[in-house]
């Protein structure tokens, strides 16, 4: 055998021990860290109401920090009418806007969901959330920036955050802060 060939058989002998490390390896690793990223990823299934969705495990996640108008009779539904002055009707079709605009946004996709250290759940037994979509949004700044929530105040890191993109939904008049259908706003 020449030279070159022995060279050639050599360098087709490590590459084919270079491929076979590769797939044995490397491959598989790859494999259960883009499986990891997935099952990161948990599909709306249904969107509740502005604040609050049904996770396709069943799970109930409650917005972290935020508060749409109530769209369903409840306590909380009286005592937002008796608060702001507004009619509970008023109120409710706000909550229906609210519930709808969120509803194009996530039902049926999927999503990631953040836990902010020192919160877990609320007293209904729903687990507080940030939310992100798939392209890095974060629902629950999009929403409070798009003018469909308020600012829930609680001690999270996000709050002063948050608080900015609700003035400036409420100076530029956006969504529920604008004219909306020629309903009393909120003050």
């Amino acid at each position: 055998m020449t030279k070159l060939a022995v060279k050639s058989v050599s360098t087709l002998i490590t590459l084919a021990i270079i491929g076979y490390i590769a797939y044995k390896y490397i491959s598989p690793k790859l494999e259960s860290v883009e499986k990891d990223n997935q099952s990161d990823y948990l599909v709306v299934e249904r969107v509740v109401d502005g604040d609050t969705f049904k996770m396709a495990n069943g799970e109930k996640i409650r917005l972290l920090g935020i508060d749409t108008p109530e769209k369903f009779q409840s306590n909380k539904l009286d005592k937002d009418a008796k608060k702001s002055g507004q009619d509970k009707k008023t109120i409710q079709t706000l909550g229906q806007m609210a519930s709808d605009y969120v509803k194009k946004i996530a039902e049926g996709k999927r999503v990631r969901l953040v836990k902010e250290p020192g919160t877990d759940k609320d007293k209904y037994g729903r687990s507080l959330r940030y939310v992100y979509l798939e392209d890095g949004t974060l629902l629950n700044a999009k929403i409070i920036q798009d003018g469909y929530a308020s600012v829930y105040p609680t001690p999270i890191s996000k709050i002063e955050e948050f608080r900015k993109y609700e003035r400036e939904a409420r100076e530029n008049k956006r969504g529920l802060w604008g004219d909306v259908k020629g309903l009393k706003q909120f003050e």
